[in-house]
């Protein structure tokens, strides 16, 4: 049963509950005309995109695909669909595509990836956010490859794998196995909210609850991928958040939403589904410090290099390269930023400003806000340049490899490592910020001296 409320009231939201009407599933008559519609508007504009191939080429050629004991067209394409819906979780298709691409030439296979570390994952990976996506990939590819069987063929194996849940493992199971599963995402809720009117909140387990039972009723038993696909596709080209392309919807006539709305002028479609006051962001705040050095045995005449940082291997970004940086309090000031900078350097790499270098320069960058899902990071940039006395590497001779992982490279490398989002605004940030004083983006400041040194505390 679907809870539905037929003209939805913005001022008595708080009313709408399980106690509102009561609406049945899709009748027969229903369920075949959506089933047909669909179906016939999908293979005729579903948008071009690479892990669709099998849409377009309906008969694979065996002899054409690279085979391991374990490895089959079939499972080759459950890996394309299962890397696909992982990377479109909360990215757009567009961002997709290109590193997509990339992944799948460098890893065609889940035996490919299962070889590959998650430093390369990382890298790759770098610019799509939301990183634990692709950590479970790494994990799950190693597992179904250790365990030496062949790729999961239904939804109930598919959930046995690290990482996957109930949506990743129907779609897999749907568009490469035929598997007659359902698929609830949001792009079908949307759908389903609209076609039912339902007005119910979308994030209650009640609704959710409703909204799988309509999948589960709708799915074509001939054509299950590809009519999970059509519903996916709807709600990401004709029935979107605002915009809807009712005039162009191959369901408009079953739709409830609509029809109400012609009904009653003050009701929109777009009113479906109820929004939901999404929660606050927290706010916090880092400082952050690219630290640049010179002097360094390993440092060509003329050039220099960077320290970077590896994050913890749990929490928020987990095992991704960084700047030095320190999570603040609160809002502080430059020289109590500096001072936590400080004593992180101190504290990692055992600085001793008498022993191990001398300051040439230290310069406040800028600032910045990066946007998480949940936490809204105020990160400001400092430049920090250090010679090495006697050339040495004295800087990082007593560092403590159990502690903290880091490595220094050149401004070549730098510019080309797959970084994340936030680190690239912090880069691109100092890199602006030299050029602006005219400086070459990997050699000194203009051998400018400054006396202060940091702090021995």
């Amino acid at each position: 049963m679907v809870t539905r409320v037929k003209k939805p009231n913005t001022q008595k939201k708080q009313q709408l509950t399980s106690s509102d009407d009561i609406e049945d599933l899709f009748t027969k008559e229903e369920t075949h005309k959506i089933r047909c519609s669909l179906l016939s508007w999908y293979d005729n504009n579903q948008r071009i995109l690479p892990w669709r191939r099998s849409s377009r080429r309906p008969f694979i050629n065996e002899e054409e695909e690279e085979e391991t004991p374990t490895t089959t067209p079939t499972t080759t394409r459950a890996y394309e669909v299962w890397v696909s819906e992982v990377m479109l979780q909360q990215t757009r298709v567009q961002t997709v595509i290109h590193y997509y691409n990339r992944w799948m030439t460098k890893w065609p296979t889940v035996h490919h990836l299962a070889k590959a570390s998650i430093e390369e994952v990382n890298e790759m990976w770098a610019g799509l956010g939301y990183y634990r996506r692709a950590r479970f990939l790494l994990e799950g590819a190693k597992m179904i490859v250790d365990g030496e069987s062949e790729f999961p063929a239904n939804a109930s194996e598919l959930l046995k794998v690290k990482g996957i849940g109930d949506y990743t493992a129907r779609a897999i199971a749907s568009i490469a196995f035929n598997e007659v599963v359902p698929v609830v995402d949001g792009n079908v809720v949307r759908v389903f909210a609209r076609l039912k009117a339902i007005s119910a909140n979308p994030k209650d387990s009640a609704t959710i609850k409703s909204f799988w039972k309509l999948a589960a009723q709708l799915v074509d038993t001939s054509r299950p991928g590809d009519f999970n696909q059509s519903l996916m596709e709807l709600g990401a080209t004709v029935c979107t958040v605002s915009s809807p392309s009712c005039s162009s919807c191959p369901v408009s006539d079953q739709c409830r939403a609509l029809s109400i709305s012609k009904e009653d002028n003050s009701v929109q479609v777009t009113l479906y589904p109820t929004k939901v006051v999404k929660t606050k962001q927290r706010e916090e705040f880092s400082a952050v410090c690219f630290l640049e050095i010179l002097g360094s045995k390993s440092v060509p005449a003329g050039n220099s290099m960077f320290l970077l940082v590896k994050r913890p291997d749990d929490g928020l970004l987990a095992g991704l390269w960084e700047f030095p940086s320190v999570m603040l309090d609160e809002k502080t000031d430059l020289t109590l930023r500096r001072k936590a900078i400080d004593n992180f350097l101190k504290k990692m790499f055992r600085l001793d400003p008498r022993k191990t270098h001398s300051m040439v320069s230290r310069e406040e960058v800028g600032e910045f806000v990066h946007i998480f899902s949940h936490i809204r990071l105020k990160i400001y940039v400092e430049l920090l340049v250090l010679h090495l006395k006697d050339g040495s590497n004295g800087l990082f001779e007593k560092c403590d490899d159990k502690t903290i992982s880091w490595k220094c490279v050149d401004g070549k490398t730098l510019s080309s490592l797959g970084l994340t989002s936030g680190v690239k605004k912090a880069y691109t940030m100092v890199q602006k910020f030299k050029q602006n004083k005219k400086l070459p983006n990997d050699s000194v400041p203009a051998r400018k001296r400054i006396k202060t040194e940091l702090q021995s505390s």
